[in-house]
This record gives C-alpha cells, sequence and structure tokens, in this order.
C-alpha cells in the first residue's frame, strides 16, 4: 500500500512522512502538475492532499481523470461546509492537517478498507441532514437489519441517529464512553454498517427515531 502525499508546505510533508514511513511506503508532490503526472506514472492507494494546494475546480478535475483513486483531503481550519462540498467531488477522508497520529492511522485503516473519514462536525450534520431527508421514509430491510439489536443497542443507535456524539449519549444514559464505544462495535457488526454515518443512515431509513424504544 503506497501513499502519496501532497503538499505545497515542506513542514507539513515532514510531519506525515515521520508518521506513516514506518507503516507504509510513502511517496511525496508539492504540486499540482507533479501530482496529476505521478497519477499517470503509479497506481497509489491513497493520496494525502493538503488543502492550501488545491482548489476546487482542480480538485474536481483530478477525481475525473483518476476516478478509482482514493483522495484524503487535509485542511489547515476544517469546516463543515467545506467537507461536505469536498465530500461531494469525491474525497473519502476529510480532517485536520495536524491531526495525531493515532488518529491519521486509523483513518487510514478506514478508508483502506472501504470506509469514509470525515471528521465530527461533519459526520454530524450529514447525520442530521440525512435525518431530514428521510423522515418520511421507512424501510422493511433497514429494520431488518435492526432487528438483531438489544433494546441497549437500539437505544444508542437511535440517539446516534438523532446526531449525538459519544459523551452526549454516555450522559443522557449514564454509562461511560467506554460502554457506548463497545456498544457501537457491536452494532456496526450486527447492522454490517461499519460507522457511525451509515449506521445513522441506516436509521433513518428504516424511519426510527432518537425516541424510539
Amino acid at each position: 500500500m503506497t501513499i502519496l502525499i501532497a503538499s505545497a508546505s515542506k513542514s507539513v510533508l515532514k510531519r506525515w512522512e515521520e508518521l506513516l514511513a514506518e507503516k507504509y511506503p510513502v511517496e511525496q508532490a508539492v504540486t499540482m502538475r507533479e501530482i496529476t503526472h505521478q497519477c499517470t506514472q503509479k497506481a497509489y492507494s491513497l493520496f494525502l492532499i493538503h488543502r492550501p494546494l488545491i482548489d476546487r475546480e482542480g480538485f474536481s478535475k483530478l477525481v475525473r481523470q483518476n476516478a478509482s483513486h482514493r483522495f484524503f483531503l487535509l485542511s489547515d481550519r476544517p469546516s463543515q461546509e467545506e467537507g461536505i462540498d469536498f465530500l461531494k467531488l469525491g474525497i473519502v477522508g476529510y480532517g485536520n492537517t495536524y491531526m495525531a497520529g493515532d488518529r491519521l492511522s486509523e483513518a487510514i485503516r478506514i478508508i483502506s478498507n472501504g470506509g469514509v473519514w470525515l471528521g465530527q462536525q461533519v459526520i454530524q450534520q450529514l447525520i442530521l441532514d440525512s435525518r431530514t431527508r428521510l423522515r418520511e421514509t421507512t424501510s422493511m430491510d433497514a429494520e431488518r437489519k435492526l432487528s438483531g439489536l438489544t433494546k441497549s443497542e437500539r437505544k444508542i443507535a437511535y440517539l446516534v441517529a438523532a446526531g449525538q456524539t459519544n459523551l452526549e449519549i454516555a450522559a443522557d444514559l449514564d454509562i461511560t464512553e467506554r460502554t457506548v464505544k463497545a456498544h457501537l462495535t457491536s452494532i456496526y457488526e450486527k447492522t454490517k454498517t461499519g460507522n457511525r454515518l451509515n449506521l445513522a443512515l441506516l436509521i433513518n431509513q428504516s424511519g426510527g427515531n432518537a425516541t424510539k424504544q
């Protein structure tokens, strides 16, 4: 699994390489032209792109020309609006340029397994948006996937769909955050959703809500 890291900042490239080089082969690019050229020379497993290096139009063109590649956009000042905008253009990951090494490794693991990694604010906004769009939608298949959950798991799943964080769920249910995480691991496995966003979409598709028992 070779990762191309792209930034015009030497300090950013150095940081990313130090965090990743022990686990993955890493190559670098410092301009959009280099990224485009290297795309034609080699198939990379993932692109880590620094947001200041690329504009919306340039990224859209890059994705169109390399539809099979996976792009992880890292921003110095991530925002909901920017994350959602680039998600629509084809990114599979969005986060802070300076995220901790363990979070970066976890993000890459999830993306490598076919998932999507987004900042917490972006995830919460997408969950709330999907809840509004699908409020009137019901699905027998979605309900079937939820049928194996315990009462406690179902309650937590609905709170996730309502846009609550793990800390908020723990406070509401008077349990620890670790317990919430343990329940979510079981929920993801039973529903085959794999992550918070997919779970919320499934709940909303079933017509569920945060108060359902």
